[in-house]
């Protein structure tokens, strides 16, 4: 029987939008992208092993003709659709409504060369009405959508293939360049070196605390005999002075104390009093880039797991097409946030005419409608059945929609000076006079209700001439702080603002910049490493262009117009690569020009060494005089977790002097007379007793745990550390527990006998050194959970023959199925709901084949390799490929050079980032 075949990404889509088709059609999902530039040589086909050109995957001789290639996770895919088109009439190409989703759907038609009529079907949001529409409006591939797309791949592949070698001969093997992931790295590498170079500056004011009419509010000294007081604006971060030419007053403590003095025993007076109305307009709906802004911000999501969690949202009909850039609001949408204003708030809350905004942001482009709930009435979130990140998420998303369409809100700003002796002090204050949006929605707050009771600063009644009385005065000493290290959310708003990247991109850019080691990410902050240091130099010394944000900003520019036929793509692409100031001349003209050994170095102001890049991470580097006048090299190993904001001389000095002269004791233990000692190793701080000698050739050693300073480890707590495991006491089922500190940190353990044993991690506030075995049951009686905290996002079951069920989980980097000790990754687009108990088979058994899915761990995914292995690998030095954004799935080595599994390992980066 005939049918319409309808082709998506991702069966979570395919399931949607198959309940608003009719019944003769057919829809089955790609799993994203079905060919791509090969990743490795065995991706090769045999006709072109022989070519130079083909581990690019891009002929450049030939006008940029790119070499495609089905992956092997893909064959099947791809055969199972050609089985589908076999019997159909016609084929809908339904891939997502953007340059990606285009590009995508040209490939399928490509590979399936079907014989029967195609169109493309293309919608922003899967509901009933717009499933129908799309099905009465389709239209023709559009071929500059494509070009485009195929153009940026093309441009990442050659950024990428180009200059990541020149990385592993210059810097450490194993690195990767990119065209817009090189450029993130320097941003956070020219603010780290910022913090660096700042110079804190002091300075003192005071703030006074007045009452009047029964009523308290507070002041600040803002004046002292007609000269301003100096603040944090006013001082020079470079010196930690007062910027030159500036006129202001510096207060000493000692002043600001006598001031104080001379105040508290002064009749106050209020000399001005100032009201100003004002009116605060609602934030637009949200694009791609406000969304990961606000949902990090908010709840403290990162950027990836931000658009995972929204394409789920998109893919399972709740909210519009997640990637966008426009703040546009079609009439349907207006008239749905509209009609909930009205339900939820009364039509005193509502504007009085339709708002709609205008998109600002440079090279605004896949111009679909704003990130909104989809459908011509939202769904509250109590109505959606959603929980956990789902729901937090589309509440975010519902009330940004729904206070778009909200009145303005209407304050008074409220500013009273005071007059005591000579100071004048200034007192400021906020009276919202109607919230209007500010109901539903504060941006920065995920609760507005308590964000509006944070909003007020409410001032007593005060008029010119009134006494208020003064209740205490304090004098307050500052120091100016350095600039703040990005958060994801402001890296994307400053990738945004410059113009670099696109929007959909961010996330996959973060994370290659944290899965590959060139930051880490700690309470929001990312904070870059020594590598990210050295290739950031070596970028800017010999292709400053690259990591330029204008430059790279204009390439984002010229691939815009290739996407509306400004531009043509093959003369872009020529001047580019080839020609005297091309890319390949220049890396070619340049290589012999770049030092190594400078490459590696990294200079740091206040350091009594450098640092440089070694086979195994990072190093100090010192000359020193030796017992006998000759001057020797030393060399010392970075711990790993010492980052370049963390480093210091003093820190440098102990490092230094610990590798040269030998560690010093910091005690003894009183049960055997060896001397306790901390060390520095590479990864990180620990205590060792005695020394390495024959007799003993390894000495009880114990690490750190986490958030243990050095400097702050007592002698007892150092005992405690190298004694542990320590007995707590009996099981009541029998079996002793115990309290240690382990690989993942310190634990209770319940040792059943015959080499049963059952772990529990503790929790934050537990002290492994203090924790008692009532504390110790309590926590063994609770459910096992994985490492890292994982439960199942769902169970599938135990197989027929088998005894251990599969479960499906989500890890930092994706979804991914369990049983026992193999993980196998879900593919791009499967959603936690769509995976059958079959297909995790299948991918868990293929994961058994290759022999990479044994001994992972839950938390990372990352292959546990020997340390000889991974040696032998080196040594052969097989020819890998660069690893670089837009690059597909690479192969990137599983562990480093010393057994440790890499980070990097399991991340995987989709076509067309970049």
């Amino acid at each position: 029987m005939a049918h319409t075949l309808v082709i998506v990404e991702s069966p979570t889509k395919a399931r949607t939008i198959r309940g608003y088709l009719p019944k003769d059609f057919r829809v089955e999902a790609s799993m994203g992208h079905v060919r791509d530039l090969p990743n490795n040589a065995s991706e090769i086909p045999a006709a072109h092993k022989g070519e130079k050109w083909a581990n690019l995957g891009v002929n450049t001789a030939e006008q940029f003709e790119p070499l495609y290639v089905v992956p092997k996770d893909k064959k099947k895919v791809v055969k199972e659709l050609k089985e589908a088109l076999k019997g159909a009439d016609q084929l809908l190409l339904a891939t997502d409504e953007d340059r990606e989703g285009e590009s995508i759907s040209w490939h399928l038609q490509q590979l399936l060369n079907p014989k029967v009529p195609v169109k493309r079907m293309v919608f922003h949001e899967i509901t009933k009405d717009a499933i129908g529409r799309a099905l009465d409006q389709t239209r023709d591939l559009d071929m500059e959508l494509v070009h485009a797309q195929e153009t940026r791949r093309i441009l990442d592949r050659l950024v990428g293939y180009t200059l990541s070698p020149l990385l592993w001969k210059k810097v450490a093997w194993g690195l990767s360049a990119g065209r817009v992931q090189s450029v993130a790295v320097r941003l956070l590498v020219q603010r780290e070196r910022a913090r660096r170079a700042f110079r804190s500056g002091s300075y003192w004011d005071l703030k006074a605390r007045l009452e009047h009419d029964s009523s308290g509010f507070e002041a600040r000294l803002t004046h002292v005999g007609g000269e301003k007081i100096a603040g944090g604006s006013d001082f020079d971060e470079t010196t930690g002075a007062l910027k030159a030419g500036s006129k202001v007053r510096l207060l000493e403590e000692s002043e600001a104390r006598s001031l104080r003095e001379t105040v508290l025993s002064q009749p106050w007076r209020v000399a001005e009093v100032e009201a100003k109305p004002t009116t605060r307009r609602p934030v637009p709906p949200f694009t791609t880039s406000t969304l990961q802004q606000e949902a990090n911000r908010k709840l403290r999501l990162s950027a990836r797991d931000t658009m995972r969690t929204a394409q789920g949202l998109y893919e399972r009909g709740f909210i519009t097409y997640m990637r966008t850039d426009s703040v546009h609001l079609s009439d349907q949408a207006i008239n749905a946030a509209r009609s909930c204003v009205k339900e939820k708030y009364g039509p005193d809350y509502l504007s009085p005419a339709p708002r709609q905004f205008s998109t600002k942001s440079r090279n605004a482009q896949e111009a679909h409608e704003a990130i909104r709930p989809s459908g011509e009435a939202f769904r509250t979130p109590k109505d959606t059945g959603l929980d956990g990140k789902d729901l937090a998420l589309y509440e975010l998303i519902w009330k940004r929609t729904v206070a778009s369409q909200m009145a303005d809100a209407r304050l008074t700003m409220l500013s009273v000076e005071l007059q005591v002796a000579q100071a004048t002090f200034r007192a400021s204050g906020k009276r919202i006079d109607f919230p209007g949006f500010f109901r539903a929605y504060v941006e920065g707050s995920d609760d507005p209700d308590a964000a509006l009771e944070g909003q007020e600063v409410l001032l007593p009644s005060l008029a010119v001439d009134d006494r208020p009385s003064c209740a205490g005065v304090e004098a307050l000493g500052h120091q100016t702080q350095p600039p703040a290290r990005y958060s994801e959310a402001a890296l994307v708003k400053m990738l945004e603002k410059e113009g670099i990247g696109r929007p959909s991109t961010y996330a996959s850019i973060i994370g290659t910049i944290v899965d590959r080691g060139y930051a880490t990410l700690a309470g929001n902050a990312l904070t870059p490493s020594f590598t990210a240091f050295a290739v950031t130099a070596l970028l800017e010394g010999h292709f400053p262009d690259l990591v330029d944000t204008s430059f790279t900003a204009r390439m984002e520019s010229s691939l815009d117009e290739i996407s509306t036929g400004k531009l043509q793509w093959l003369p872009y692409l020529t001047q580019f690569y080839k020609g005297e100031k091309g890319l390949e001349t220049q890396v070619q003209q340049r290589e012999d020009d770049i030092d190594p050994t400078a490459s590696r170095t990294i200079e740091l102001e206040g350091l009594p060494c450098v640092v440089r890049i070694g086979r195994f991470g990072a190093y100090l580097e010192a000359k020193r005089v030796g017992d006998d006048g000759n001057e020797e090299l030393i060399k010392a190993t970075l711990p790993q977790e010492i980052t370049p904001a963390e480093l210091d001389g003093e820190q440098a000095e102990l490092i230094l002097r610990q590798k040269s002269e030998g560690p010093e004791s910091i005690g003894v233990d009183p049960e055997t007379g060896d001397a306790i000692y901390l060390l520095f190793g590479q990864y990180g701080p620990y205590l060792q007793r005695g020394q390495v000698s024959d007799e003993t050739p390894k000495p009880k050693r114990a690490s750190l745990p986490k958030g243990v300073k050095p400097d702050e480890l007592s002698l007892e707590d150092a005992l405690g550390l190298l004694r542990l495991p320590r007995l707590l006491g009996e099981h009541p089922d029998g079996g002793k527990v115990q309290a240690g500190l382990g690989r993942f940190g310190p634990y209770v353990v319940h040792d059943k006998g015959k080499g049963e044993k059952d772990y529990r991690s503790l929790k934050a506030e537990d002290d492994v050194l203090l924790v008692g075995l009532t504390r110790a049951l309590e926590l063994l009686a609770m459910p096992k959970r994985g490492r890292g905290g994982r439960t199942a996002l769902r169970d599938l079951g135990i197989p027929e023959g088998e005894s251990e069920s599969i479960g499906v989980f989500d890890g930092p980097y994706g979804l991914y199925v369990k049983q026992g000790k193999v993980n196998a990754s879900l593919p791009e687009g499967t959603g936690a709901e769509a995976i059958t108990l079959e297909q995790a088979q299948e991918l868990l058994a293929a994961k058994a084949a290759s022999g990479k899915g044994k001994g992972k761990t839950a938390k990372t995914g990352t292959t546990k390799a020997s340390a000889t292995t991974t040696k032998a690998k080196a040594k052969a030095k097989p020819k890998a490929k660069p690893k670089v954004e837009g690059a597909g799935k690479p192969k990137i080595p599983s562990t480093t050079k010393t057994g440790r599994p890499r980070a990097s390992a399991v991340r995987i980066i989709q076509a067309g980032q970049g």
